[in-house]
């Protein structure tokens, strides 16, 4: 960076003295356009469940939901994010109901397809909705299966593409997952449909409202620190992302946000591919928890934790404050 003169020439408070000049000379600025909505599905119909650990947040049936879709799409929101609940009764040890072709996932892809077609939907490939055990691939006598999970990973996201989904996103982190899918969705004529992968998913403590909402928190055996990475490491991010653009990835997504701004900035700064940044459950409860109590101006805040992400290098943000910030930036 180029000496400055001292002061007083130089008086930094001066492109600060009002709105208009410090809009002019922002940075990094966060708009509607970068924002990613993840939304939780239910089976059944007008039925809306409030997800207690995270404030504001529903599980909603189909019905329901791709009315919330079409509401999103006219705040400007370009894509959703799917999650299913799904009925205790379907998991299994292995995870079949992931590859039904008329799960619930697919049906909703079907229903918010027809009703809001502009807008991109994008699925998660993962088998802890509807796996028995909770864990994001097969377990066999304790130990998560890599290549077995990534059999029955394929077949999933090829369900989800046959049913509409335009972003297939695997937050598995199994090894070999994304070329593999990549050769699944070619193969079966979906070479358009594009592959975002939790390249940078790390075994975190604020998951856990997200299992609440999703329902394998109480199926959950053991941890995931056999597969999620390790907190402590950021040089193996970026060895994991490597390997993932090299499998075919389209997009690279670090989860989670806030705590990982660093890795963010490495993977951007590494690859230039476009590269998403999950602002995950724990630390939307954080400040929607923290807002509803009165200790922080949730607004105030989220709009900065979405500017953090954007200086970080992020190009997308998933929030589940996604049409909170939609209207707070509309409006500014």
């Amino acid at each position: 960076m180029p000496n400055a003169p001292a002061y007083p020439r130089t008086r930094l408070r001066r492109i600060r003295r009002t709105a208009w000049l410090r809009r002019l000379v922002a940075e990094k600025t966060v708009s509607v356009d970068d924002l990613i909505w993840p939304v939780f599905v239910i089976n059944g119909e007008n039925r809306r469940e409030a997800v207690p650990s995270m404030p504001g947040v529903d599980r909603l049936s189909i019905d329901l939901l791709a009315a919330e879709v079409v509401e999103a799409r006219d705040l400007g929101i370009p894509a959703i994010a799917l999650f299913p609940y799904t009925d205790e009764a379907l998991k299994t040890p292995n995870a079949e109901e992931a590859y039904n072709p008329d799960n619930m996932v697919c049906r909703a892809v079907r229903a918010i397809k027809a009703a809001v077609p502009e807008i991109g939907v994008i699925c998660d490939v993962a088998l802890d909705p509807f796996n028995s055990d909770g864990h994001d691939g097969l377990v066999r006598d304790g130990q998560i299966l890599n290549d077995e999970s990534v059999e029955i990973l394929v077949k999933q996201a090829v369900v989800q593409a046959d049913a509409g989904c335009d972003v297939i996103a695997p937050s598995d982190m199994m090894d070999g997952r994304v070329g593999a899918i990549r050769d699944g969705l070619d193969v079966a004529g979906h070479q358009d449909v594009a592959v975002l992968s939790y390249a940078a998913k790390y075994a975190s403590g604020f998951y856990g409202p997200f299992r609440d909402a999703v329902g394998s928190s109480g199926a959950l055996k053991g941890d995931k620190k056999t597969y999620q990475m390790n907190p402590a490491n950021s040089e193996e991010a970026l060895r994991e992302v490597a390997l993932d653009i090299a499998e075919g990835a389209d997009m690279v997504m670090v989860k989670p946000g806030l705590p990982y701004l660093d890795v963010v900035r490495l993977v951007k700064q590494e690859f230039g591919l476009p590269t998403f940044v999950y602002n995950v459950s724990g630390e939307y409860a954080m400040l929607r928890g923290a807002g509803d109590a009165g200790w922080l101006d949730y607004d105030k805040v989220l709009i900065e934790t979405l500017q953090a992400f954007k200086r970080a290098g992020a190009d997308a943000i998933l929030t589940y404050a996604a049409k909170d910030a939609a209207r707070l930036l509309t409006a500014a």
